[in-house]
């Protein structure tokens, strides 16, 4: 007991000094902030992970890694290009994911501010420090003609060869975003469109989580439509 306590407040020690290099707490007054769950016995999509069971360090990584990509799309968000697809007439549904900006896990405004292991799981919440510049960019995403989206979803059951554990949780991010957009268009467009063009950001860090043996996960979004393309074009 003392000695997994003594591992976890090393971790918390580490990783907490590597983000906070060259950057004071409160320097900024805005953080984003989230919660990411690392399993240390991780199966993804019917593969059991190459590194199970993993090391607490191996966990702290994959936790760092997560959160930043969260925050990169709070922050930065994707541009994308959304074919609705319409059965009757073959067309499939396709949407298009283009990530605009990417934070690093050893950025100096990435702080960890608290971890426990609990259930073979680990639990990691962090901060993101925000300067005047990010500050106007999030502030874009809550004003103007951004909307609002939410939606659950999936990755696969199982996928013929490993993509690794950080694809798998995207494409369930970004089958979260498919439904999203599909559900926010339905309700707002009297006419279905055939393709849609705009940019999408997280609202929020998402909850992950198992349903029936595959990832899932709920995530809110904000949305900018440039572009609305009908049927009648074509």
């Amino acid at each position: 007991m003392r000695k997994s306590a003594f591992i976890l407040f090393l971790f918390i020690l580490v990783f907490s000094s590597l983000s906070a290099q060259g950057l004071e707490w409160g320097n900024h007054p805005y953080v984003i902030r989230g919660e990411v769950i690392v399993d240390l016995e991780p199966i993804y999509a019917g593969h059991i992970d190459d590194e199970y069971p993993l090391t607490i360090q191996a966990a702290g990584q994959r936790a760092l890694e997560e959160l930043a990509l969260f925050f990169s799309a709070m922050i930065y968000g994707w541009s994308f290009h959304y074919d609705v697809g319409e059965a009757a007439r073959q067309i499939d549904e396709i949407l298009e994911l283009e990530q605009i900006g990417i934070i690093q896990i050893d950025d100096p405004a990435l702080q960890v501010t608290e971890s426990e292991i609990r259930d073979m799981r680990l639990r990691v919440w962090a901060d993101y420090h925000l300067n005047d510049a990010l500050q106007r960019r999030m502030n874009v995403w809550r004003t103007g003609t951004i909307r609002n989206a939410q939606a659950t979803g999936y990755s696969p059951f199982y996928l013929d060869e490993n993509p690794g554990w950080l694809a798998v949780k995207k494409m369930a991010l970004e089958e979260a975003a498919r439904v999203a957009l599909r559900q926010m268009l339905r309700g707002s467009e009297r006419n279905r469109p055939k393709e849609v063009t705009g940019f999408i950001s997280l609202a929020s860090v998402p909850r992950f989580f198992i349903d029936a043996g595959r990832w899932a996960v709920i995530a809110r979004f904000r949305v900018q439509i440039t572009e609305i393309i009908p049927f009648a074009v074509y």
